[in-house]
């Protein structure tokens, strides 16, 4: 295993190629492994495997027109100081969180091994080349961390219109209709016992307050337990 301080700016070029196409393969797993639950990240994950792919030609273009077309396979566990990664076959099904917080760690190492590879690099074009994929990298780190937190947001809302359906709406419907089977049950009673309209209208109205004060003591009590947790079972 070698140090990165040993690495020539041939070697360096050639460590970037291979790990530019390691996080290509990587995030097309996190595509292929969300294409089920999360299709829309999934989109944008391949959208960024291509991001990577072109950051490898570029690569490529550089290191043949400085050193020739044999580039020797470097892997990240050739050099010392680079994070092991567990391989995403391993971790499957995928959470969103996970792959969240993969993809963030993936690209700020990778930024930071263009920042420093760019300050040692003696050669004008290949320290641009590096400069630039750097800032691209910290480009990326937003957009992962950006990509998965839109969903986050999206199923905490939907949660919370879940809470609220369960909490506010369902018990007021349910309120309300025993509120009006508990009222209409005495007035009909009233009208065919009585036949008088009045009579009638009088045993309604008497019947509608009671049923309203009913409702909203129930309700008062509802939301005491449920919206605060001080309910009893």
């Amino acid at each position: 295993m070698k140090t990165f301080d040993s690495l020539t700016e041939q070697e360096i070029l050639a460590l970037a190629i291979s790990l530019e196409e390691e996080d290509a393969r990587v995030y097309e797993d996190f595509a292929d492994g969300l294409q089920a639950n999360y299709p829309e990240q999934a989109v944008k994950f391949r959208q960024m495997r291509r991001e990577e792919d072109g950051h490898r030609h570029r690569l490529l273009e550089l290191y043949k027109a400085r050193f020739g077309d044999h580039v020797p396979l470097i892997r990240r566990q050739d050099v010392r100081g680079f994070v092991n990664r567990r391989s995403v076959w391993l971790v499957r099904p995928l959470g969103l969180k996970t792959v969240q917080k993969t993809a963030e760690s993936m690209e700020l190492e990778t930024k930071r091994f263009y920042e420093v590879a760019g300050r040692r690099a003696t050669d004008t074009g290949i320290r641009q080349l590096l400069g630039d994929l750097a800032e691209e990298e910290r480009n990326h780190a937003r957009t992962a961390e950006q990509i998965t937190l839109t969903k986050l947001s999206e199923t905490e809302s939907a949660q919370q219109k879940r809470l609220f359906l369960l909490q506010v709406v369902q018990p007021g419907l349910a309120g309300l209709m025993d509120g009006s089977i508990s009222t209409l049950a005495p007035l009909f009673a009233a009208a065919f016992a009585t036949h008088n309209s009045w009579a009638t209208f009088f045993i309604g109205l008497a019947a509608s307050t009671g049923a309203g004060i009913s409702m909203g003591f129930a309700e008062a009590l509802s939301n005491d337990g449920s919206l605060t947790g001080r309910g009893h079972p």
